[in-house]
């Protein structure tokens, strides 16, 4: 069960961040894929046990073929695929996708890996968890970990977030630190942060879903945690 209340906070244009959401044990879990799933499998994984708190009930992508949809199928998943090119406008698409994932009426809908921004109708219906591979604010987009590398960063890491309509701005759930070390390059950086990352998502959804979250202005809090800080 979710609740929900409308509730605008002064000086945060973001569309998540305007929620108050609290979400109760048990977690419905749609994720969203659009390449190999490796965090997808990581959750069913975790899922797998009853004492985790949340399932995948279903798992969404924007392309076919993808191994992220093998997985869920070989897990007894149900998949949909929501292809942007099967529609007229960008907007189509957006409300197309946001029924689907309603279908499932997930508590959470977890992008990993998926490589489209979703619009609106996502996320004003569901909170959407998200990945980067930087400590954000620090190097959003499309190229953290390059970006990282590039300004002579000694520590980066990972951030687990609200998806908001902006890129990389929504509200922090949780972060790690990786080291820089000598001689990285992008593709060594990103693999060793991809494996914390990976952990990091699996144990705050768990943690979302058996002890329940809100969001305050940009501060999200899980279960019992004082305070208005991120984990």
């Amino acid at each position: 069960m979710r609740r929900r209340a409308r509730n605008r906070y002064p000086g945060t244009p973001t569309l998540f961040s305007s929620w108050r959401v609290c979400v109760s044990k048990a977690g419905r879990l749609v994720v969203l894929v659009s390449g190999s799933g490796t965090n997808l499998q990581a959750l069913l994984d975790a899922s797998a046990d009853p004492s985790y708190g949340a399932r995948v009930v279903a798992v969404g992508a924007d392309r076919e073929g993808i191994e992220g949809l093998v997985r869920a199928t070989k897990a007894g998943v149900p998949t949909f695929v929501e292809k942007l090119g099967d529609y007229a406008t960008r907007a189509d698409w957006d409300r197309a996708i946001a029924a689907k994932i309603a279908t499932y009426e997930p508590d959470l809908v977890v992008a990993a890996g998926f490589m489209k921004i979703l619009g609106a109708p996502t996320l004003d219906a569901f909170p959407v968890l998200n990945t980067h591979p930087a400590l954000l604010p620090s190097f959003p987009g499309a190229h953290g970990v390059r970006d990282a590398l590039a300004h002579g960063v000694k520590v980066t890491g990972c951030t687990v977030m609200l998806a908001d309509e902006g890129i990389d701005t929504g509200p922090i759930v949780a972060q790690e630190a990786v080291p820089v070390l000598p001689g990285d390059d992008e593709a060594a950086l990103h693999e060793r942060i991809k494996t914390v990352e990976r952990r990091l998502l699996v144990e705050n959804v768990g943690r979302m879903a058996r002890e329940g979250w809100t969001v305050s202005g940009r501060h999200v809090r899980i279960g019992n945690q004082s305070g208005g800080e991120s984990t």
